[in-house]
């Protein structure tokens, strides 16, 4: 038999019954396209995870109160240690390590709480950060509308706050909130600005947020410690030197499991790592409906063969060998499941694009490489033993099967 008529058999085997193949091929459909759908879903939450911590610049620390540590691949794959412990920060330790700090920029208070915020009869419950006129700079958001606090506001600790966009939509909808006085829990605060939009991350609203002075907040929440301080070095290079300035102001005060100081590049290749084997995690559980596509080609082969046992046998009087019939039958199943990537590839990809309306995705041509050469393989792997079958039949007792 020539290896072009090989295929010409398998495709017309194939056109016979339309139904059946499309619902052979769907197992294999569903599965390439999961991976890829999937696949873009991981890597476009990676990508905008990256994007949010890469925002706070790649010369900014954060000191935490409690032993944090992110390791290094040795010590545990670079994850998040220790113990946390409630903070002990104060505005002395601020002013201290501002003082003292050679080779520190800027150094900004960072708390955060929930409040229920209230504007002619409209309610709204959201996250209230304290932190520093800095903030601009080190988040890299800048205010859109109106302007951020001033330093003198923030040491006098005023009643000033900026909305974010969501915040907006949901207390003033059309009317300009700026210069309009807002109840935080009970406290009335005048809005001075709005940030430009974030997004969301992860489902969660990242322009869900009100900004007032750190100052304010403390006695606003009755808060007797601030939760953390971001701190911005003079460049890049010189980091090492900084923390250990930090480390060795801060010890002055603290012992050393009170306190942690983290460099954002450091977390940012822990939350890459932790990303990237979710997306890989995902890709691996989208595989097994691969693995279902196969078993449900090679039910449909085996009875395809048990369906042609007089044609094989009647080939085979005629004078095809065991290897045309082998190479005829492992050809369909190729052919199945290459078309199901094909088409799995093509839903995969629309499916990721009509996604990023609603969530951020990334499709990438590795997961399309790989989903469509697993879908390759299954169909060879998974036609063997129909087309090993079909092989071995006997010419003479196919021709008298019914």
């Amino acid at each position: 038999m020539q290896f072009n008529e090989s295929f010409t058999v398998a495709f017309d085997a194939i056109r016979t019954n339309k139904t059946r193949t499309f619902l052979t091929m769907l197992g294999i459909i569903i599965g390439v396209s999961a991976v890829i759908l999937l696949v873009a879903i991981g890597s476009g939450l990676k990508n905008y995870v990256l994007e949010q911590f890469e925002s706070l610049g790649a010369n900014t620390l954060v000191i935490m109160p409690g032993e944090l540590s992110m390791g290094s691949e040795d010590e545990g794959g670079g994850m998040p240690g220790g113990g946390v412990t409630s903070s002990k920060f104060t505005f002395d330790h601020l002013k201290e390590l501002e003082r003292k700090g050679k080779t520190i920029k800027t150094v900004m208070a960072y708390m955060e709480n929930n409040a229920k915020m209230r504007y002619k009869g409209k309610t709204h419950v959201t996250q209230v950060a304290g932190v520093g006129p800095q903030y601009q700079e080190i988040r890299s958001q800048k205010v859109i509308s109106g302007s951020f606090f001033t330093l003198a506001q923030y040491n006098s600790s005023k009643r000033v706050c900026v909305l974010g966009a969501t915040v907006v939509e949901k207390l003033f909808a059309q009317t300009n909130p700026l210069g309009k006085k807002i109840t935080i829990a009970d406290q009335q605060y005048t809005v001075l600005g709005v940030l430009e939009e974030k997004g969301s991350l992860g489902g969660i609203d990242m322009d869900d947020q009100v900004f007032i002075p750190a100052t304010t907040a403390l006695r606003q929440f009755d808060m007797e410690y601030i939760q953390s301080f971001l701190v911005q070095s003079e460049n890049p290079q010189v980091i090492p030197q900084t923390i250990n300035e930090i480390e060795k102001i801060l010890l002055k005060y603290f012992d050393e499991d009170e306190f942690s100081v983290l460099d954002t590049k450091n977390i940012l290749q822990a939350i890459s790592q932790v990303l990237s084997a979710l997306t890989l995690a995902l890709a691996g559980i989208a595989a097994i409906s691969l693995v279902v596509g196969g078993i449900g080609i090679m039910n449909i082969m085996l009875v395809s063969v048990t369906e042609r046992t007089r044609e094989i046998g009647l080939r085979k009087a005629v004078g095809a060998k065991p290897k045309d019939i082998l190479f005829q039958f492992l050809v369909e199943a190729v052919i199945l499941s290459l078309v199901g990537g094909i088409l799995g590839i093509s839903f995969g990809v629309l499916g990721s694009l009509l996604l990023r309306k609603f969530i951020k995705t990334a499709i990438t041509s590795w997961s399309i490489i790989i989903a469509f050469s697993v879908s390759a393989l299954v169909g060879v792997i998974f036609g063997v033993a129909p087309a090993a079958k079909a092989a071995k039949l006997d010419p003479i007792e196919s021709l008298r099967y019914e």
